[in-house]
Formats: C-alpha cells, sequence, structure tokens
C-alpha cells in the first residue's frame, strides 16, 4: 500500500472506532440514568455517592473527547497534543478514583479494619506518585511522545508518533499490577473467612460480601487488559489492532466501573429488606444475614467472631 492509502485507512480506523466508542458510552449512559436518578440524586449524599458521580462524569468526559480526537473531528496539531496530553493524565486520575472505591470497599467488608486501610493507602501513595513521574516523563515530553498531522486527499488528521519502545511502560506497570493483585487477594481471603465462620453456624455467606469481592476480581481483570493494550500501543502494531486496543481503553473502564457501583444500589433496592428505603450505607442487610437466615438462630445468641458484624453499619462499600 502507497503512503497515501496507508494514511486512508488509517483515518478509517480511527473513524469507525470513534463512531462505536460513542455509541457504546451514549448507551450506556442512557442505560444507568434513571438508576442513577433513584439510588443518587434522590438519595442523601455519601462518599461513595460522590465516587460514582466522580468515575460516572469525569469517565463520560475523557470517553468523549478520546473518541472525537484524531479524525473524526479536524484538530490543528497543537490542539491535539494538548488534548492527547489531558486524556493520559485523565486516564490515571480516573484509575485513582478506581483504586479508591476497591480500597474504601475492601476496608469495608474487612469490618472496618484501621490496619487494612492504612497499609492499602501507604502502598497506594506510592502508585499515585509512580503515576504521575510516568505521565510527566512519557506523556509531557515532546521528546518521547508527539503528535504528528497527517494529510490526505479526502481529510487532515492528527494520529500519535511515540519515540521509545514499550519497555518503560511495562517496568511502570509492574507495581500497578501488583497493588491490584494484592487487592483481589484480600478480598478472596477475606471471602473465604467469612464462608468458613457462616459454615461453622451453618448459614449462607452474605450476598452483598460475594457480589463485592465478585466485582473486586472483574475490576482486576479489567485492570490487567487494560494495561496490556497500554503497553501494545507503544509498540509498533497494526493499524486494526492500535484501534481496537484504543477502542477497549476509551471504553471498558469508564463502563465498567460506574456500573459495578450502582449495581449493588439496585440489587438492595430489589432485595426484599425492611430497611430498603434507607441507603445501602445505612442498611444492616449486608452486615447481617438475610431474614430468612436469621431464624435459622437461636435468638439472643450472637457470633462476635463474624468478620462481617454489624460494626461495619454506616460504612459504604458499593
Amino acid at each position: 500500500m502507497s503512503q497515501g492509502e496507508v494514511a486512508a485507512a488509517g483515518l478509517r480506523w480511527n473513524n469507525n472506532v470513534s463512531v462505536a466508542a460513542i455509541a457504546l458510552i451514549s448507551y450506556e449512559y442512557l442505560l444507568l440514568f434513571g438508576k442513577e436518578i433513584e439510588y443518587v440524586w434522590k438519595r442523601p449524599w455519601s462518599f461513595m455517592s460522590c465516587l460514582y458521580l466522580v468515575v460516572r462524569y469525569f469517565g463520560l468526559f475523557l470517553a468523549i473527547v478520546c473518541a472525537c480526537w484524531g479524525g473524526l473531528l479536524y484538530m490543528p496539531e497543537s490542539v491535539s497534543y494538548d488534548l492527547i496530553v489531558l486524556i493520559e493524565w485523565g486516564f490515571s486520575v480516573y484509575f485513582c478514583f478506581a483504586e479508591i472505591i476497591l480500597i474504601w470497599r475492601l476496608y469495608a467488608i474487612s469490618n472496618q479494619s484501621k490496619l487494612v486501610l492504612q497499609v492499602l493507602v501507604g502502598l497506594f501513595v506510592p502508585i499515585v506518585a509512580l503515576s504521575i513521574g510516568t505521565d510527566i516523563f512519557l506523556y509531557s515530553r515532546r521528546d518521547v511522545f508527539s503528535v504528528k498531522e497527517v494529510i490526505t486527499p479526502d481529510a487532515t488528521y492528527c494520529t500519535l508518533s511515540f519515540h521509545i519502545g514499550p519497555m518503560l511502560a511495562i517496568y511502570t506497570s509492574i507495581p500497578i499490577m501488583c497493588f491490584d493483585i494484592l487487592l483481589v487477594i484480600l478480598a478472596v481471603v477475606t471471602l473465604v473467612k467469612h464462608f468458613m465462620e457462616q459454615r461453622s453456624i451453618k448459614m449462607r455467606p452474605n450476598t452483598y460480601m460475594v457480589m463485592i469481592v465478585r466485582y473486586h476480581i472483574f475490576y482486576f481483570a479489567l485492570c490487567l487488559t487494560n494495561q496490556i493494550l497500554l503497553v501494545i500501543l507503544w509498540a509498533n502494531i497494526p493499524m486494526p489492532a492500535m484501534s481496537l486496543a484504543e477502542l477497549f481503553n476509551g471504553t471498558a473502564p469508564f463502563i465498567l466501573a460506574p456500573r459495578l457501583i450502582i449495581s449493588i444500589w439496585d440489587t438492595h433496592a430489589n432485595d426484599e429488606c425492611v430497611h430498603v428505603s434507607t441507603t445501602f450505607a445505612d442498611c444492616v442487610c449486608w452486615t447481617s444475614p438475610p431474614n430468612f437466615e436469621q431464624y435459622e438462630m437461636s435468638p439472643g445468641v450472637e457470633h462476635p467472631e463474624s468478620t462481617f458484624s454489624i460494626e461495619t453499619e454506616g460504612v459504604e462499600t458499593a
């Protein structure tokens, strides 16, 4: 293929992926908008509802800007460079908020263990510093990362240009993945301990705790895939593969994170709970057995050894 044909093919892939990304984000937004009004705007504000709005609307902003960047809308080279730097920095900020949600959930299901919270925050702060340093080195220096304008007979668009290999991106992604692995291990260990305690008193596991741990695993799989694709983007790969990788990175994190939060609220609202009119954070159903299970216990008998005690009431986990 000639240089002109390659440029035209790149523009066509960019436009197709951009339209698909906008369609996916718009469809997802409309699907969740009714539940968002019911569970966020009509309920008292909480720490988790604020985090939800951040990942929801900041993610929506990043997804739209990412989809419009390139060839879908013409932008001068200088504007395109500023926007792609904003996008890359925005991805890092979004990642930090998503990790805060996971840390807060894990703190809640760990019976509000101050030790767990302090350890996770202590490990997370260097991750944030590493992310900032990586963005400064990789995405804020034109000799490493730049934008070039491609002119074709039919259109003019901008594309990325990487001047170093993917090894630095690989090295900086290792601590992030190790931290996510730690979060998954702690969540699974907490769930296994809960299973054993519930079995010892002949009761079923708490549904909401199982959901939270399951979502930890889902989000870990998402982060792993996202980090792999981000590293691949620094390599010299064919245009179709790069476009599909950009489509995943520009949609999946912004779709999954808000949905995982609101799905727990939705499950609680549709559950047969006498406290369903309260917010999920203020309800005791996620910290105690369901009503049909409570009858299996002798009246007045408590199980203080359970890690999922009512002491965690009031902590937002969804």
